[in-house]
């Protein structure tokens, strides 16, 4: 007696198609999984098992086969539970293996027939519709996170026999449906808020700049100077996820295992701060059984790195190369996988080991050894690739204590998406989403200067000796500037403030 039952397994981000073929034949009783299964899924046999007898059906004693192909993948979690129990179910004849053929099943199966979610539905639910499937049965608990993917049933489950009954047309189950542009249209509250920062407005002025063009930045100030405060109200000022950033982000979150309970999308843009004690796998990703990184998780939002020099330096360099790609690839003997990792990098550092270098108020407790040695964990060619550097000076008592509040977030946003909607005009035809994106050519053709900005920028770079990458740097930044402006020309007056971002290049802080 054969059975076959379609599933679907993750791959990075995306899933694939499993066929999940049942073989029951007579002889001593045996239940064997091939097809490349890891641990948990080889443990499928004693859930299913147990599952089957608990919910009032009969399992055969006799030598069943599993064959999960393609059998060159190596196949891991416990979405193949379901699967196998209706194989087995349809194997001996208790459910129709034509009513099967329609449907892309998965679940995690507990000891008494309940079914439990599992991770990467969203991707699944794609994979089923790119395929041509009917509909797609999940765990409830994923129903509408599968739910987001149209023109295809979703069917949330909630026990085995509900499952067994739906398909020999005893019961029906309702397809989950759900509102996206209602979820969408749901107001993002956030307790943060720029208007309760006081002072530093040239740092707000440089997130300004920062969220309009997709910019990295990093901030070097002493302790208490509002570094982490800033960086944490990022975040309210970018524009909103579009629907297509959004499914890419939720897949990611699925996953993982991150989307919270009965959450459809992710409609916030990720801010992942990871502390400073972080591997280079768990910063860009990897493992025995690869999986997303903080890079990854971070993807169409903020990587915040605080502390950025007490970072180990193996694992700060190993951001070069997501910073340029905007992806992630690991490798391994049998496979590549490729991550996305299209990031704001925001970090924060103190000027020395006790944080009052050049502070008027302090006096600095460093030799020059351990400052030299403090700022080497930061590579040139990683401050190369941060647009923007911004000093936090401490913050005048005087403005403190002003009582009227400083601009929202909302004004900013404002501005930061009228800006960010220009970009997209202008790169409508492209794969690119904002001016930090821009490549060599596209510099050259959305950036052209005038002879004034021109021998500004000479000036500007023979005084300070800046790298190519960062003369490029300058003209993203002004574009941005001019971008919020409303302009379409770059003028000496963007050139100028965007050179004003290049504080590290003029040696004041690391030489």
């Amino acid at each position: 007696m054969l059975a076959k039952v379609l599933s679907s397994a993750v791959l990075g981000i995306d899933a694939y198609l499993v066929e999940v073929e049942v073989d029951i034949t007579q002889g001593l009783p045996t239940f064997t999984t091939v097809g490349l299964p890891e641990a948990s899924v080889k443990e499928s046999k004693e859930r299913v098992k147990s599952a089957i007898k608990n919910s009032g059906f009969r399992f055969p004693d006799d030598r069943i086969t599993v064959n999960l192909a393609p059998a060159d993948i190596k196949k891991e979690g416990t979405g193949f539970d379901l699967p196998m129990a209706l194989g087995i179910l349809a194997a001996t004849r208790i459910i129709p293996q034509e009513a099967l053929s329609r449907y892309l099943i998965m679940g995690e199966l507990s000891l008494d027939g309940r079914i439990k979610p599992v991770r990467g539905s969203l991707p699944m639910a794609l994979a089923a519709k790119e395929a041509g499937y009917t509909g797609i049965i999940v765990p409830v608990e994923n129903g509408r996170e599968a739910a987001v993917v149209k023109e295809i049933s979703v069917l949330p489950a909630r026990t085995l026999p509900e499952v067994v009954e739906y398909f020999r047309g005893f019961k029906q189950i309702p397809p989950e449906k759900i509102d996206v542009a209602a979820i969408f249209d749901r107001p993002v509250e956030s307790e943060l808020d720029f208007a309760e920062v006081m002072g530093q407005d040239h740092v707000k002025r440089a997130l300004e700049v920062a969220a309009a063009g997709g910019h990295n930045l990093i901030m070097i100030g002493p302790p208490g100077s509002g570094k982490t405060m800033l960086a944490r109200r990022l975040p309210t000022i970018l524009p909103p996820l579009t629907f297509d950033e959004s499914i890419e982000t939720t897949k990611i979150f699925s996953v993982v295992g991150m989307l919270a309970k009965n959450q459809a999308l992710v409609t916030r843009r990720p801010f992942r701060a990871p502390h400073h004690t972080i591997s280079d796998a768990g910063l860009i990703g990897g493992g025995h059984i690869p999986r997303p990184g903080e890079v990854s998780l971070a993807h169409n939002g903020v990587l915040f790195l605080d502390e950025l020099s007490e970072f180990k330096k193996p694992v700060l360099e190993v951001l070069r190369q997501p910073l340029e790609d905007l992806k992630v690839t690991i490798s391994r003997a049998a496979s590549s996988i490729t991550y996305p990792a299209s990031f704001m990098l925001v970090a924060a550092m103190n000027p020395c080991p006790c944080g009052y270098f050049s502070d008027p108020k302090h006096e600095c407790s460093c030799t020059y050894q351990q400052i030299r040695r403090y700022r080497s964990k930061i590579s040139g060619p990683l401050i190369d690739r941060i647009d923007l550097h911004v000093e936090v000076p401490t913050v005048p008592y005087k403005d403190l204590m002003v009582e009227a509040g400083a601009e929202p977030s909302a004004q900013i946003r404002q501005r930061v998406s009228a800006a960010r909607r220009r970009q997209s005009e202008r790169f409508a035809r492209t794969q690119i989403y904002c001016n930090a994106q821009m490549s060599s050519r596209q510099i050259k053709r959305y950036g052209r200067i005038d002879t004034a900005c021109c021998d500004l920028l000479e000036s500007a770079v023979d005084k300070l000796g800046l790298s190519a990458r960062a003369y490029n740097r300058i003209l993203k930044i002004a574009r941005t500037i001019a971008d919020l402006d409303g302009r379409s020309d770059i003028g000496t007056d963007h050139v100028s403030e965007a050179i004003q971002y290049r504080s590290l290049d003029r040696g004041k802080h690391f030489s």
